[in-house]
């Protein structure tokens, strides 16, 4: 892999996403290896054309503090992981019943729904077991961020997000109740891959330990908002799932409470106020404004 540092961070976009495929590689279990259906369906989950915006959030805070990649790729890899077991499990019939991800078969419908279960529960402690032995940190360090990780993705978290999320479906929710949903639902794990760097910075001031913190929030809610913008225009085929599946299962979404219009709105007064976050952090958090654009600007 050639690492393109003198290039803009749009430029090195490609190097990262390679540099996270082989280390997730790496982790995964071959295909060959028994149980080899559940390994196959494992690594159909993480190997199917995501644009690894969570993993790209580490490095580009990363770049912003300094850090070498060899300590990023950890919690590039486990953050990933843990976003991979929480899609397949949202696919699934009891969830959001989705035949499509990323615009090839969900996993349930690619195999079965039992082995879908099953690979779901493999990733999740498999990107544990990755945190828990990172090399050259501190046990602390260690332990930080693996409830780091947990907390984002249990019941005051990603799960959680996702359990308000069904018990929403045909009610009427605020836009306050909404953007707490998402800050769990989808805004937990960002904020994660976010604070992950910030945790391997030694030296870190409480400053910019704040503003990366703030930063995260916010993009987290940005980022499922556009989300929903893009299931309400978006076409099947571009975005690579069903498009109107939320309106279909009658989900409690910005766009439905307020518009389109508004929604759009609202993604880019939450961009404005991230990108301020970062103004005390001058030109190095160029890669994290690049990143924020991309994440409300994105057409899939």
């Amino acid at each position: 892999m050639h690492n393109p540092l003198s290039a803009a961070f749009d430029k090195r976009i490609a190097y990262y996403t390679e540099r996270v495929a082989v280390r997730l590689d790496e982790i995964l279990p071959p295909a060959t290896q028994p149980p080899r259906r559940l390994h196959d369906a494992m690594r159909y989950a993480v190997f199917n054309g995501g644009k690894r915006v969570r993993p790209l959030l580490v490095y580009a805070t990363g770049e912003c503090l300094g850090l070498a990649q060899q300590v990023l790729d950890a919690p590039a890899a486990a953050i990933e992981l843990i976003h991979a077991f929480s899609l397949v499990h949202d696919d699934l019939p009891a969830m959001d019943d989705d035949d499509l991800r990323r615009g090839k078969p969900t996993l349930h419908r690619q195999f079965d729904e039992a082995t879908a279960i099953l690979a779901a529960d493999a990733l999740q402690p498999l990107a544990f077991s990755v945190l828990a032995n990172i090399s050259d940190v501190t046990p602390v360090i260690r332990n930080k961020l693996v409830k780091l990780v947990a907390d984002a993705c249990g019941s005051i978290g990603m799960t959680g997000g996702q359990s308000m999320d069904l018990a929403a479906e045909g009610r009427a929710l605020s836009a306050e109740e909404i953007e707490h949903m998402y800050s769990l639902k989808t805004g937990a794990l960002i904020h994660a891959a976010v604070v992950s760097a910030a945790y391997l910075s030694d030296d870190l001031a409480n400053d910019r330990a704040s503003a990366i913190d703030a930063f995260g929030r916010t993009i987290g809610i940005a980022f499922q908002i556009k989300d929903d913008i893009l299931d309400v225009e978006g076409k099947t085929e571009v975005i690579g799932k069903t498009a109107g599946a939320d309106q279909r299962l009658g989900k409690a979404t910005y766009p439905d409470l307020v518009g389109i219009d508004a929604a759009r709105a609202r993604c880019e007064s939450l961009l404005s106020n991230a990108l301020e976050q970062l103004d005390d952090l001058g030109n190095d958090a160029e890669p994290l404004r690049w990143l924020a654009r991309y994440i409300v600007e994105r057409g899939h």
